[in-house]
């Protein structure tokens, strides 16, 4: 991990406040956060977060660490305006997080992937960038990479209803960069991926993180951590229990490692006599052990010797680099694609304006037929649609002040309705005339 990304600030004590790094601008900032779930009788049930004093600086690859049930999704709900705190205050990009506006600037992966099972990958990835107002051409542009990046290309036009929960998350991670946030929340990203997308997804965190992008990430996978992250806290029911960066949490004073060439055992016999003699017999070779390689490098290579041999499988294909809109010159290109779109756009307005003129020229109505048409228009609108039977004239006054006559309809009116109570009246007319 590159030193520029390391926090040159001192590190708080766990559960303290940590002072302002003045040289660095804070992305997100929690102070004496605090929430409380409450029962039916508004009774404390249980305390997600207490009292939690956070901050997290721009440009930072960021972990969140903790067992289930240490506050961790709780304090990523409350840094997105999903969840009100009980106590304390939240800001992000010097914003309160209800705040829509900057929302923009967020892509959020949430701990399952809730998409829409009758929409296929481009879709899926269509609609979510809709959501974020892309032009058409930049969001086919990054769905192409995205889709490539993540390894569903051959798998684009299948319902997510059909994908594995590794696919699924695949194109979660997907949907989550499709805005090129500025801010990117991960909450177990690696959950149900296999040990390619895990490799991919921490190399892509790297990528980010290079990129100057920062990012959080929560997980109570300790490695999938460890490899990616510049600083981290460590929860435990809702607090601080240590924070630091990877080198000042995980070194080891106690101990010394030596790693050399193979070595026969009365090299390794003289080695230890001289370390007993320097130290008075208080110091000595604890282990000797030949290393071995990791399980998970031994499993990508067989995966790859397999993907040489072009073996068929029906799961994710490996991804392949990261989506060019999410490099450094994702800038230059995104002004280059607005370009194109102003002159598109004024090539449209000159084309439909041209075509306007060329009506207007060609049937431009005289004096006496367009005041026809407007007298018609007022007939119109006071008669309905002009086709009545029954006709009663109305005085209306025109533009001139005129008195004038026009025809009103009469359909409204329900002929049925008036004769039924002409014929009760006549009825009832005689029957006090034969009473009579």
């Amino acid at each position: 991990m590159s030193d520029a990304m390391t926090p040159s600030r001192p590190l708080s004590a766990p559960g303290q406040a940590q002072k302002v790094d003045e040289a660095r601008k804070a992305v997100v900032g929690c102070q004496q956060l605090s929430k409380v779930f409450k029962d039916f009788w508004m009774r404390d049930r249980a305390r997600a977060v207490d009292k939690l004093d956070l901050v997290i600086y721009e440009n930072e690859i960021f972990g969140l660490l903790g067992p289930n049930g240490s506050g961790k999704s709780t304090i990523i709900k409350m840094i997105l305006g999903l969840l009100k705190p009980t106590h304390g205050r939240v800001v992000v990009f010097g914003k309160p997080p209800t705040d829509v506006a900057m929302k923009r600037r967020i892509g959020y992966l949430p701990e399952e992937s809730y998409l829409y099972p009758f929409l296929n990958a481009r879709e899926t990835l269509d609609y979510y960038g809709k959501l974020f107002g892309l032009d058409s051409k930049v969001r086919q542009k990054r769905i192409d990479e995205l889709l490539e990046m993540v390894g569903l290309e051959h798998a684009q036009f299948r319902p997510v209803r059909e994908y594995s929960k590794g696919m699924q998350r695949r194109i979660g991670i997907a949907q989550a960069l499709i805005n090129d946030p500025d801010l990117l929340i991960l909450d177990e990203p690696t959950t149900g991926l296999d040990p390619i997308g895990t490799k991919q997804v921490k190399d892509l965190i790297i990528e980010l993180g290079r990129r100057g992008k920062t990012i959080i990430l929560s997980s109570h996978l300790l490695s999938d951590v460890e490899d990616v992250v510049d600083r981290m806290v460590i929860l435990y029911g809702g607090k601080i229990r240590d924070e630091g960066t990877c080198e000042s949490l995980l070194s080891s004073s106690e101990r010394t490692l030596i790693e050399t060439d193979e070595l026969d055992e009365q090299t390794i016999a003289e080695i230890d006599e001289l370390i007993r003699r320097r130290t008075g017999g208080e110091k000595s070779i604890r282990t000797v052990s030949a290393p071995r390689q990791k399980l998970e490098e031994l499993f990508l290579r067989i995966v790859e010797d397999a993907q040489t041999e072009k073996a068929s499988t029906s799961g994710a294909m490996h991804g392949g680099l990261t989506a060019a809109f999410l490099m450094a010159n994702a800038d230059r290109e995104h002004g280059e694609a607005l370009i194109d779109s102003l002159i598109n756009d004024a090539d449209d307005h000159a084309t439909v304006k041209s075509e306007t003129e060329t009506v207007a020229t060609d049937a431009e109505p005289t004096q006496s037929e367009s005041q026809a048409g407007e007298e018609s228009s007022l007939i119109d609108s006071l008669t309905g649609d002009g086709d009545g039977d029954g006709e009663v004239p109305a005085q209306v006054q025109d533009s001139s002040g005129d008195q004038k006559n026009i025809e009103t309809p009469q359909e409204d009116v329900d002929q049925g309705v008036i004769g039924s109570l002409l014929d009760d009246d006549s009825e009832a007319d005689e029957n006090k005339g034969s009473q009579r």
